[in-house]
């Protein structure tokens, strides 16, 4: 399980297959290959077409329905990607240099030091422009983390930790819980709310005047110069940072082209 992104760039393989279509035929033979390699390592060697397992989803009902997924039928319609690969060449949404490579993920559950990154990187009073375009947005827009909570209270399944992770900002305080929300449970993200969070996670350079903030979005032409993206890998990076920053530079690939993020959470 993992929070899937996209960004939301028009090119032919969408035109093709929808966003929809090439996420699900990425994830689709990824669990193919995850199977076979299962059941090649416990000495079964049928072919694919003879391997299967049950899938379990939940409708919008709310019901569960469970069905039968044959891994040939996975990798045939993955197959259908194939002769859209070349287009992702040079394609200024990708952000891995791979085929498709304007997608990601960030792995459930969300580490604790992850939590505690996130927070950590929140601006404090003695940057008083983005502390209070933070304090403000969260006041207005009524940031209470009431959509994650019963997420973390359920089970590990989504957060390592049981405990919400809390952070005093001068004046006022934010816990992981209304973070997770912000970034996360508000839908897709648009190019001016994916600019503030990388103000508020200071993937940009928080150092710059309000003129500038309000004519944050659409990204100057030359934003790659000016507001360079600022968080690089560390080799002490938890598999959480890790996704987060890559999530981060997608967030900034986007704003930069003008586009959303699709998330499915």
């Amino acid at each position: 399980m993992a929070i899937d992104y996209v960004i939301d760039y028009d090119c032919i393989p969408k035109q093709h297959l929808g966003t929809e279509g090439i996420v699900d035929r990425i994830k689709g033979e990824e669990r193919a290959q995850a199977i076979i390699s299962l059941f090649r390592q416990n000495g079964d060697e049928r072919p694919p077409s003879e391997m299967g397992f049950e899938f379990t989803r939940t409708t919008p009902s709310g019901d569960e329905e469970n069905r039968v997924i044959v891994v040939q039928d996975l990798l045939d319609d993955a197959e259908q990607l194939t002769p859209l690969r070349r287009y992702c060449v040079g394609c200024p949404a990708n952000r891995s240099g791979k085929a498709f490579g304007c997608t990601g993920f960030v792995q459930y559950p969300v580490s604790s030091d992850g939590e505690a990154w996130m927070l950590d990187q929140l601006p404090v009073p003695d940057e008083p422009l983005t502390w209070l375009l933070l304090r403000q947005g969260i006041e207005e827009l009524k940031y209470d983390g009431a959509s994650v909570k019963p997420l973390r209270d359920a089970s590990d399944t989504y957060f390592e930790a049981r405990d919400v992770l809390k952070r005093k900002l001068g004046e006022f305080s934010i816990d992981s819980n209304q973070l997770f929300e912000m970034i996360f449970a508000v839908g897709h993200i648009g190019p001016n709310h994916a600019a503030l969070i990388l103000l508020f996670l200071d993937g940009i350079d928080r150092d710059i005047e309000v003129d500038q903030i309000m004519k944050i979005s659409p990204a100057p032409p030359d934003a790659e110069l000016r507001l360079p993206f600022l968080l690089k890998p560390e080799k002490d990076d938890d598999k959480t940072i890790a996704e987060l920053k890559e999530f981060l530079r997608t967030l900034y690939i986007a704003w930069r082209l003008n586009v959303r993020v699709i998330l499915d959470v």
